[in-house]
């Protein structure tokens, strides 16, 4: 059986030892320590990162918001390319996947404004507007996921599933 992705093999090595067949940047464990870190890390950025579209593109009251729309298509569409890129390449440290993806994806993406977006346009009257936006938002984002899922694993392996 196989190590999973990132993991480390091990092959007997002299008087019964074993020696790593990782690459050297895997072969020192990661504690629980480092993958809160990254991800907290990788949050602060996605919050920055977020917080900033906001202010270049704001969002009026009432309208349909498209900037948090974006913001979690965008999101997704990047969650598409690490999941290939952390699952079929072998050279990826450890840590990627949790500060990239639970990280700074975590932080920019943002469903609990999301939901808020909708609640306030269904209650200031703004019913059409609302539903529309509660429809788009989840077949938007689950779509980006997987075009660009696709997209990658065509780029990276010349192949698709």
């Amino acid at each position: 059986m196989a190590p999973p992705t990132g993991a480390a093999a091990s092959t007997p090595g002299a008087a019964g030892r074993t020696r790593s067949t990782a690459p050297a940047d895997l072969r020192h464990a990661l504690g629980p320590r480092d993958v809160l870190l990254s991800v907290g890390l990788g949050g602060v950025l996605g919050a920055f990162l977020r917080h900033g579209a906001n202010l270049v593109w704001p969002h009026t009251a009432g309208t349909f918001p498209t900037t948090t729309l974006v913001i979690n298509v965008v999101g997704c569409a990047l969650m598409g390319v690490l999941k290939v890129v952390v699952s079929e390449l072998r050279r990826v440290h450890r840590l990627a996947g949790p500060f990239i993806g639970t990280g700074i994806l975590g932080g920019f993406t943002t469903f609990s404004t999301y939901e808020v977006g909708i609640h306030l346009l269904l209650t200031d009257g703004h019913v059409v507007t609302g539903l529309v936006y509660g429809l788009v938002t989840p077949v938007a984002a689950m779509a980006a996921v997987q075009v660009a899922t696709g997209l990658t694993r065509r780029a990276l392996t010349g192949r698709h599933r």
